[in-house]
């Protein structure tokens, strides 16, 4: 093959995906309810959220595990489902509405924190699936090697990932119904050998140091990882409707099955005399066998796929450069998520993972929250679309109260989870407080649209491109 014809064929395949909105700007949806509730079933419907479940029982019983999986799944589901249906009015990704309350290049920071997230998800998703492929591999050959199975399964979602948003959202709802299906499978098994009583009896074990509030803000803080990524799939949406309505149903439906289905294994491994080691795929398979390792396989095939486009498409929308093109910020990105599934030992710090992800995101999705439902009036215009200049340029291109704000709430976050533990949790004081905040500074300074501005999609609306606009 020449190299004329490569090149050729990588500027094929990057004009393709330019073409098909993976480039910066608004994107009109045109999916339905349905099919929006599959990508989100299918989306957590993964080894993580799987695995967070089996950090919660013996710690406290099963039952309380399960109570505290669904209530925190509803507070943290209700924030991203709004910050998706944002995505749906507007067009945009999420981190480029950040753009509205942090300023054209205030919104740098949370873009900036969002691709180290995402990127410490795309490692540890990886990481789990090279696991579990690996323990199975090494039972029927002897051979081990989960540095090179883990290196392994993030070339294949790399591979998807490239494709951008058409291959995951033809892809995503057939990985969930197979992953449905076999979820079904071990419920059934679970339930055959033990009933639900059984597992409501497994005595609580303190020493684990899991309490009904420490549950809770895992749970919610799982949400908040997921709705730096829900504008981005929810602009997918033909209505706002099917986008809140698929994205809420099956965001709460797949965590809850998901947390739901690792605290159970779990605690059949307890009631079957084994010993409950939380966040170890290799436990859990051994009690179920290969079904639950599929289950892992393909939900990492799912979910790491939407990690790397949602990683690709904040660093394409941070600013309206035609420079900045999907293909080769694919290529760069996921090449490092690849080297990156190499690091094992981040596994033994989820649960720290996951902390610093609620004290980053929740107080930036209150600011967000506030800022485009109650300050703007649910209206942001095309100058979100310019490189400087207009409505969203505050100060130098920075809303220094979001900024504060945001640090803020981020220092309480952290205050509360390791300094002054607080009784109700750390997430909902912190979002609370970060939202009375951004609203006492726009009614202190008058910033607050009372004119109610009809609801607009931004490619309906008059005006330039932004490259028009700011030559």
């Amino acid at each position: 093959m020449t190299q004329d014809t490569r090149t050729s064929a990588y500027r094929r395949l990057s004009d393709h995906l330019d073409k098909n909105s993976d480039g910066y700007g608004p994107l009109r949806g045109t999916l339905g309810t349905a099919r929006m509730g599959m990508i989100w079933l299918a989306a957590n419907l993964v080894v993580t959220t799987l695995l967070t479940g089996t950090l919660f029982v013996p710690g406290i019983s099963w039952g309380l595990a399960v109570g505290m999986i669904v209530l925190g799944t509803l507070i943290g589901g209700s924030v991203l489902v709004l910050v998706g249906n944002m995505g749906t009015r507007t067009g945009l990704a999420t981190m480029s509405l950040t753009k509205g309350s942090f300023g054209l290049r205030g919104s740098f920071l949370p873009v900036a924190a969002n691709v180290i997230i995402l990127m410490g998800w795309s490692w540890v998703q990886a990481m789990l699936a090279g696991v579990t492929v690996n323990f199975l591999v090494e039972q029927a050959t002897g051979f081990s090697s989960p540095v090179l199975f883990s290196v392994l399964c993030q070339l294949l979602v790399v591979c998807l990932a490239i494709f951008g948003h058409t291959g995951i959202a033809r892809v995503e709802p057939w990985l969930a119904l197979v992953i449905l299906a076999f979820m079904a499978y071990i419920f059934t098994t679970a339930f055959l050998a033990y009933s639900p009583s059984d597992f409501a009896s497994i005595p609580p074990d303190a020493a684990a140091g899991w309490t009904p509030v420490a549950t809770l803000d895992v749970v919610i803080a799982t949400a908040i990882s997921w709705t730096v990524l829900s504008a981005e799939f929810n602009r997918l949406a033909r209505t706002q409707s099917a986008g809140m309505i698929g994205s809420g149903v099956g965001y709460v439906l797949s965590t809850v099955l998901a947390m739901t289905l690792g605290a159970t294994a779990i605690g059949y491994v307890v009631l079957d005399g084994g010993e409950a080691v939380p966040f170890d795929p290799t436990v859990i398979v051994a009690a179920f066998g290969a079904p639950l390792a599929v289950v892992i396989f393909l939900s990492v095939m799912a979910t790491n796929t939407m990690v790397v486009y949602g990683m690709v498409a904040s660093v394409v929308n941070m600013a309206p450069s035609r420079r900045i093109t999907f293909l080769p910020t694919a290529i760069v990105l996921g090449a490092v998520s690849i080297l990156g599934s190499t690091w094992l030992a981040l596994l033994d710090r989820f649960t720290a993972f996951l902390t610093v992800i609620g004290a980053l995101f929740i107080p930036v999705f209150a600011v967000m929250l506030v800022d485009y439902y109650l300050v703007k009036s649910r209206h942001y215009g095309r100058d979100i679309l310019r490189a400087r200049g207009g409505e969203y340029w505050y100060r130098g291109g920075v809303n220094v109260a979001a900024v504060l704000v945001w640090l803020i709430g981020a220092g309480t976050s952290l205050l509360l989870t390791y300094r002054v533990p607080s009784p109700i949790g750390a997430t909902i004081p912190t979002f609370v407080l970060s939202a009375l905040l951004y609203w006492a500074w726009a009614a202190a300074t008058k910033r607050i649209d009372r004119t109610r501005r009809p609801h607009t999609h931004l490619l309906d609306l008059p005006d330039g491109s932004p490259e028009r606009a700011d030559r």
